[in-house]
Parts: C-alpha cells; sequence; structure tokens
C-alpha cells in the first residue's frame, strides 16, 4: 500500500496535479509518512537526481499556525530542485507555489542523534541566505501530519545564495522577503526554535531516531520564521538575511 500511494505522490509531483489527502482514504501515522517520502524520493533518484541535503519544517510559529500543525517534520533536497540564485523558476508543472526565505548550512561534518549546540555548530561548514519554494501536492493546500510528510514537507525548490563562514552568531538576524522590491514578510531568524542552530540540533536528533544522519557536504534547510507568501508570473522574488546577503530569482 505505501508503495502505491508514493507512486500516487510521485505522479502528483511530475504532472502538477493536485490529489485528495491520503489520510482522507488511508490510516496512516507518522512513521508511514516518513515511509512514502523515502519512497517516493527514491522514485526521483532512478530518474538520475541525487540527494543533497535535508529540510526542516514547521521550525517557528508563525508556520505552525499556517499550517495548523504542531510538530518539527523533515524531509530530503535532492539535486532536481535546485534553481540557481539570479535563475528563472518556471511555473509550469507547479500546483500552489509558495517561496519563504531560509537560513541554509553546509555541513563539514556528520551529526546524528543528540548533539549539543556547540558540538552542532561545529560540523558546519558555511552559512547562506536561501530561498524555498515549497508547494503542496494536495488539493487546497490542506493535509495531515503524515499527508505532509509523505509529500516530502511540501519541498518544491530551493534557491542558495553566496556560502559565508559561520563565524558570527547569526542567532537573531533580520530577514525579509519581498516581491518585485515590496517587503511582503519581515522576520528574525530568532523565531527559527529562538535560534537556527536549534533546528540543526533538532534534525539530529530527529534523523537519529530513524536510523539516518546529517552528511558532512549536505545542505540543510532550517525553515522559515514567517509565512509562505503565493507566487505568480513575473514577480521578481528576493530574500535577505542579514550579514548573510541575499537570494534572488525570477518567476515565469
Amino acid at each position: 500500500m505505501l508503495t502505491k500511494l508514493a507512486s500516487r505522490i510521485d505522479d502528483a509531483t511530475r504532472h502538477g496535479k493536485a490529489i485528495q489527502q491520503l489520510t482522507l482514504t488511508y490510516k496512516l501515522d507518522i512513521d508511514d509518512g516518513y515511509e512514502i517520502q523515502r519512497l517516493a524520493v527514491a522514485r526521483r533518484l532512478l530518474r538520475g537526481e541525487h540527494t543533497i541535503g535535508t529540510k526542516l519544517g514547521f521550525t517557528s510559529r508563525a508556520k505552525m499556525q499556517q499550517m495548523g500543525l504542531d510538530q518539527i517534520i523533515c524531509g530530503r533536497l535532492t539535486s532536481g530542485m535546485l534553481v540557481d540564485d539570479g535563475g528563472t523558476l518556471p511555473l509550469a508543472g507547479l500546483i500552489h507555489p509558495r517561496a519563504e526565505p531560509e537560513i541554509a548550512l553546509l555541513m563539514k561534518h556528520d551529526l546524528s542523534g543528540p548533539v549539543t549546540l556547540p558540538g552542532a555548530m561545529a560540523a558546519v561548514e558555511a552559512v547562506a541566505c536561501a530561498i524555498e519554494i515549497i508547494d503542496s501536492r494536495y488539493q487546497n493546500f490542506k493535509f495531515t501530519l503524515p499527508d505532509v510528510i509523505a509529500d516530502n514537507t511540501s519541498c518544491c525548490r530551493l534557491v542558495l545564495g553566496g556560502w559565508q563562514r559561520p563565524d558570527s552568531d547569526f542567532g537573531n538576524l533580520g530577514m525579509m522577503l519581498q516581491f518585485n522590491g515590496r517587503p511582503v514578510g519581515i522576520g528574525s531568524s530568532a523565531a527559527i526554535m529562538g535560534h537556527p542552530a536549534r533546528a540543526l540540533v533538532a534534525i539530529s536528533q530527529l534523523l537519529g531516531a530513524q536510523g539516518r544522519k546529517v552528511k558532512a557536504g549536505s545542505v540543510v534547510m532550517l525553515g522559515s520564521p514567517m509565512a509562505a507568501q503565493p507566487l505568480a508570473p513575473g514577480m521578481h522574488v528576493l530574500a535577505e538575511v542579514e550579514r548573510l546577503g541575499r537570494a534572488e530569482f525570477t518567476v515565469r
């Protein structure tokens, strides 16, 4: 059954066709959701993509409230999701895409299981401003926790700005999202679990419980301090994080 549901998610992603929530028909728990996610992403890998990292979802109260959920979750990032900084995002084939500013980390050491905040930060090679484009494959952007986990936490695309050395504290940095030069979201990195590094600690623990790890050389997207905003053709999208720079793209 889970293999069939993974195929349904993957087909919806490839064809840009919204589907009914899986939990309206099937009784699924969180473990089922993660197994469906694994199987669906495995289909992407069979088509030639490769895994590049991990993303967290619902690391801020704003995101939890927007989606009506209350638990941190994680998804898988693949090479096919990358959009060049300053590049173009075609909306064709997407369902209801939204953008949000984030902080991304590049890992220099593996992490798995319980880890201290200093220990987590010691494993970081670089940090960057980033944009995540989310796009739920469910009708009306409505889902339960197992649904959204199965849907790879609504992951769609990501844009990475220039990498910076993680020398300074990024626990309370101003973050902004602009559409066509107009601010549509302003927040602080402190809204990401009180400090973004706590999100790295959380993902290490979450993956460790699943027998997985945050791998050296991988990218970790830490979630956003603000609600995602819907995209439309012709938009120029810019995210900026204090001291970390910017990332941008144009919607086609």
